[in-house]
């Protein structure tokens, strides 16, 4: 069964998913189309790929006899993105024989929703009126999602060596060690390297964490092979030995299993005092012991003894966790009304309200807040406007509410934003300069008053030119990244470089402020006009944005959550399905 979002055959790699779920499908009070017996339901999910219109068959349950409540055993598991809408569409049929054609069955109805509403609802339960069949009740569906964890566990090792072979002629060794999981094909892939410490023969190396799917892909006996190093500047780094274990005998901790052999003669690691682990290698070291060396060591032992020094693992905790917990993500909108722009009843301004297709500032907002309204219950959304004089008295103002309304800048939904930014642009004076860091410090301030974990802030500015303040811009989102929960995302329009937005972004060279430097890296920029392809799909191009531009926003929010050392809150039991009504007593 084929994951949501899947690539075609051809199309190269398909984005990456935020995690694996799965879908347990419940159906009360379904019409009833048989005339001797109940219906017998089955459910068909359609999905459709980011971008189409055309739904697609993802997969059916079972059919379940003679059940106008059924809560259907097989389930529906999908790649979850965060970055993208992902639409569903549930139809139920009464199936009346085995044919697989559903035009031969009775429809009963369907419902339509988003894969991030269902993760998005409370305890990850959402509950729908199914509909298709006017003037008919057609009952409800009950979706459930839950994450599939497997092997997400997180190891904390740390090792120390002793009495290391010596590999520097004027000092001591400089050494590393490299770990390798082993594939099942009997290749290696490397999966950790520790640090080097310098000139000592006796090196405690720091504890690191490490998943342990990557360690051994939840295979707990697979060989993991271990290899000692002497770094050498020059990169020629001589092999000192390596040794072999298991992630099962790594859980073992602090003991007498736990001390290992370091040799370099392939074959002879393996824990000390156990006669080796049989291990042979399928490549060389990458530098064997020299053989003079090896001549005044007759009595050779091994290069060193590696311990264990310590072990824990902890489950690592995910987006989805913290959503589940109740977490939610408040979204900001910040416009740019900065006269570069262009005069709005124009049809060359980047801000022309066209009677027959969206700008580029409402494809942005729509594109982006159609998936993040998802991920917030109540569905207001400050919007707010910069670079504009503002009636009644015609002062520059760079925060100031589309809605006109100070006290309360929220708008109903995205239709909301978008019918406040159409009204502000009948009102307001388009000027300047370009300044970012009003809006920032605005939804800052409302940031680092939540920080217990259950709100995260999204702020999305869509602007048009190069920025005024970049100074006090970068003092803005440096101190953002230390102190709030909350992200930045710019889309920028129209044909302007955009370099400041560039470095704002971070992912090359952490910005930073007056000598201190961002924590995290919060802000993703992404240029509008990458998106719009000349003849291209507009609705195709609203969802490759939407994508990109949302892509980072799990792992800024999980870096901020293990940051400040905050777990998710336990999702909430979800109530058991109302069960079938109960025949009226006589």
């Amino acid at each position: 069964m084929a994951g949501l979002g899947a690539p075609e055959p051809g199309s190269g790699p398909g984005p990456v998913p935020a995690t694996r779920v799965e879908l347990t499908v419940s159906c009360r009070q379904l019409l009833d189309k048989d005339t001797f017996s109940k219906s017998d339901p089955l459910c068909v999910l359609y999905t459709q790929r980011p971008g189409s219109r055309q739904w697609r068959e993802f997969g059916r349950t079972e059919v379940i006899d003679n059940s106008l409540n059924p809560d259907f055993l097989r389930k529906f598991v999908l790649d979850y993105f965060f970055e993208e809408k992902q639409n569903l569409r549930f139809d139920l049929y009464d199936v009346d024989s085995k044919s697989p054609d559903l035009s031969k069955h009775d429809f009963l109805g369907q419902a339509f929703c988003t894969l991030g509403e269902i993760v998005g609802s409370a305890g990850s339960r959402l509950e729908k009126p199914l509909t298709g069949i006017p003037g008919k009740k057609c009952g409800t569906i009950i979706l459930f999602a839950e994450e599939l964890g497997n092997c997400r566990d997180v190891a904390t090792l740390q090792f120390c060596a002793n009495k290391l072979d010596k590999k520097d002629f004027f000092g001591k060794s400089d050494p590393f060690m490299v770990f390798y999981r082993s594939n099942e094909d009997g290749t290696f892939t490397i999966c950790h390297k520790t640090e080097v410490v310098r000139n000592t023969l006796n090196p405690v190396w720091q504890a690191f964490a490490i998943p342990v799917r990557a360690l051994c892909n939840g295979d707990y006996d697979r060989a993991i092979k271990v290899e000692v190093y002497d770094w050498d500047r020059d990169g020629s780094h001589d092999f000192i030995g390596e040794f072999t274990t298991s992630y099962r005998e790594l859980a073992r901790g602090q003991s007498q299993f736990n001390v290992y052999e370091v040799r370099w003669e392939s074959g002879e690691g393996g824990p000390r005092g156990r006669g080796g682990a049989g291990y042979t290698p399928l490549h060389p070291p990458p530098q064997v012991v020299n053989p003079r060396k090896r001549m005044k060591k007759k009595k050779y032992l091994n290069s060193g003894t590696v311990t264990l020094l310590s072990f824990a693992v902890e489950s690592d905790h995910t987006f989805l966790d913290y959503i589940r917990g109740g977490t939610q993500i408040n979204f900001t909108v910040a416009i740019d009304f900065t006269a570069s722009n262009g005069n709005p009843s124009q049809s060359t301004s980047l801000h022309y309200l066209s009677p027959y297709q969206l700008n580029a500032y409402a494809m942005a907002l729509k594109a982006v807040g159609e998936i993040i309204q998802d991920y917030d219950s109540d569905k207001m959304f400050p919007a707010l406007g910069f670079g504009a004089k503002i009636p009644p008295d015609g002062r520059v103002s760079h925060e100031f509410p589309l809605n006109g309304d100070a006290a309360n800048p929220a708008c109903s939904g995205i239709e909301g934003v978008l019918e406040a930014y159409h009204r502000s642009l009948r009102s307001v004076q388009l000027y300047g300069p370009t300044n970012f860091a009003p809006v920032v410090n605005h939804v800052a301030r409302s940031a680092a008053a939540v920080l217990d974990g259950s709100q995260y802030f999204v702020l999305l500015i869509i602007t048009d030119g190069v920025i005024s303040d970049m100074a006090q811009t970068k003092e803005a989102i440096v101190n953002v990244s230390c102190q709030a929960p909350m992200s930045i995302i710019i889309v920028g329009v129209g044909q302007a470089e955009f370099d400041a937005m560039v470095e704002l972004d971070g992912d090359d060279i952490r910005i930073s402020s007056r000598g201190k430097v961002a924590e995290r890296d919060i802000v993703q920029f992404v240029p509008f006009r990458d998106y719009v392809d000349a003849g291209g799909s507009p609705v195709l191009s609203m969802a490759r944005l939407a994508k990109d531009v949302l892509a980072e926003i799990p792992d800024q929010f999980i870096s901020y959550m293990k940051a400040q050392g905050i777990k998710p809150q336990p999702a909430p039991p979800s109530p058991d399905p109302p069960g079938p009504p109960m025949p009226p007593q006589p």
